[in-house]
């Protein structure tokens, strides 16, 4: 076996749905370990399939806690089998499914302060919780709370100008109301709430880690503006909700120094940082290495846009955050449900099933597909809420057909301008430095690369995102270490691997677009309108 030699670095960890994983990153930026514990395979014992477990109803969706400890106890164990050389890591951080929730009982704090680097953590911290199986993000049961929530501070608008999103049944502030009102004795015992990131991070410190501002902003409870939380809203979900919650911090914080438990268990060194732990989203974001006026798209089962935003404009669509790297801006998320798969089912029907003849289909077409434009919702949108496919010829007459490579280019060109509609319509803007990062599936065609800078006007590029938030675990880090908000992140990543420029805007594509952009949105609105009262 080859020699070690000693590598100081980072460790990025992720508590995600279906596993944890964690990557180490050397000063170089550099990943040069990873491991991981999948739930339903490493842990059989807790009966999850895909990490949680679905309730009678359809829409209770929990991951039981102790499962989460224990993994954390399986990978240490595993890296230290592997010969990890855990003396050498200066600091670490990591992300969380968003959302999720986790209930100290009374006297949790205690046995976390008290740890024996003797035993695992599971069999010290299995009576530490009052509520054995968390709610996480899958769940949408609290519809009831989230009306209550809106009622509560004059209306899904006004929520959202206040939290960054209106009342969403994933959101912690509702599932807490829902667990308050179901279960107001568990609720009573609790003496802390933490996030799943800020659970982890308390794992590591060996105490309670405060909740950082981006993760907070996915809650429906903090004021995104002034970062503090809303006690309207605290108000409307549950009693003695800000002291069980703590005060949020920025995301860039050392929130302290690892527990002496893995110092004698592991070898840490007594001085490793914790910074704390954010969201897997905005983990992501940290990981792409988005920056001021960058987009990310992702155009996976689903498309999901990333936003970095400096003045956000909120709305009853998408969610605002703070950002994770810089705690004066902002960043936006927003979902799109009819990704690949409208993709291919268009691809099936109009080029006989090859990508080659889609891509094909349009490099053939002109930019502007000669004014025909089409929407195309193999399932109920959520960014605009439609059904069915709706297409229009350059009078703006619907039509029942488009010939196949019309057919093609106006399913992308439809797309990618709904996505620049929406994210314009939380405030983004293009800029003249904007990239714009494409990952998942479709990011692998070069013409529908095309297709997205000439719509936005801005050079695409390419990254591998296979590891994105333990990653962007791993660069924050490094951030917090150096300073935190005293430093740029784009300076403590500069050298890490760049993305690969795939496209840039064809000549005129931008004339085409800004006169298409607002016809497209025009006939949005006019099929919305058709289709919220009777059909015609």
């Amino acid at each position: 076996m080859a020699e070690h030699v000693p590598r100081r670095c980072c460790l990025g960890w992720d508590f995600s749905t279906q596993q944890v994983k964690v990557v180490a990153v050397d000063a170089d930026l550099n990943v040069f370990y990873e491991e991981s514990v999948h739930f339903d395979r490493d842990l059989p014992e807790f009966g999850t399939q895909g990490g949680v477990h679905v309730h009678k109803d359809g829409l209770t969706v929990t991951s039981p806690v102790l499962m989460w400890v224990q993994a954390l106890d399986i990978i240490l164990e595993k890296m230290k089998a592997s010969g990890f050389d855990f003396s050498q890591v200066l600091a670490l951080s990591g992300a969380g499914q968003q959302h999720g929730s986790i209930y100290w009982k009374t006297g949790a704090q205690q046995a976390l302060t008290s740890l024996s680097p003797d035993l695992p953590l599971h069999q010290q911290l299995q009576d530490c919780f009052s509520i054995s199986d968390c709610p996480v993000w899958m769940d949408s049961s609290t519809t009831a709370q989230c009306r209550q929530l809106e009622a509560a501070v004059g209306g899904a608008q006004a929520l959202s100008c206040l939290t960054g999103s209106r009342a969403y049944e994933r959101f912690t502030g509702n599932q807490i109301a829902k667990i308050y009102q179901q279960n107001p004795e568990a609720y009573s015992h609790t003496e802390r709430i933490s996030l799943v990131s800020s659970f982890a991070a308390s794992l590591f410190l060996g105490s309670y880690s405060p909740i950082d501002y981006s993760d907070g902003s996915g809650m429906n409870l903090l004021q995104i503006q002034d970062k503090v939380w809303s006690q309207t809203c605290l108000g409307a979900c549950a009693p003695h909700l800000e002291e069980k919650l703590g005060p949020p911090v920025p995301s860039c914080s050392v929130v302290g120094a690892i527990s002496s438990y893995y110092i004698q268990r592991y070898g840490f060194p007594p001085g490793c940082k914790v910074v704390a732990f954010t969201g897997d989203n905005p983990a992501s974001l940290a990981g792409m290495r988005l920056e001021e006026g960058d987009i990310a798209v992702s155009l996976g089962t689903s498309d999901t846009l990333f936003l970095w935003l400096q003045e956000p404009m909120p709305a009853l669509e998408g969610h605002i955050f703070c950002n994770p790297v810089d705690s004066q801006h902002y960043m936006a998320l927003l979902c799109f449900k009819n990704g690949s798969l409208m993709r291919e089912k268009i691809r099936d029907k109009s080029a006989s099933r090859s990508w080659s003849k889609f891509s094909k289909a349009l490099q053939s077409t002109e930019m502007g597909n000669g004014g025909n434009l089409g929407f195309y919702f193999d399932v109920m949108e959520i960014t605009p809420e439609i059904i069915g496919c709706h297409r229009f010829n350059t009078e703006n007459h619907k039509v029942a057909a488009f010939p196949g490579d019309v057919e093609v280019r106006a399913l992308i060109e439809g797309q990618f301008m709904a996505k620049r509609i929406h994210a314009e319509g939380l405030g983004y803007r293009v800029m003249s430095k904007t990239k714009i990062l494409a990952t998942g599936g479709a990011s692998h065609n070069r013409d529908i690369l095309q297709v997205l800078a000439d719509v936005f006007g801005a050079p695409v590029y390419v990254i591998d995102t296979a590891n994105s938030a333990c990653v962007g675990s791993a660069y924050r880090a490094f951030h917090g270490l150096a300073g935190g908000r005293d430093v740029p992140f784009s300076e403590v990543v500069k050298l890490a691997p760049n993305p690969r420029l795939a496209a840039t805007p064809s000549l005129g594509a931008s004339e085409v677009y800004e006169a298409l952009l607002p016809q497209y949105a025009k006939l949005e609105q006019r099929i919305l309108s058709q289709t919220q009262g009777p059909l015609e």
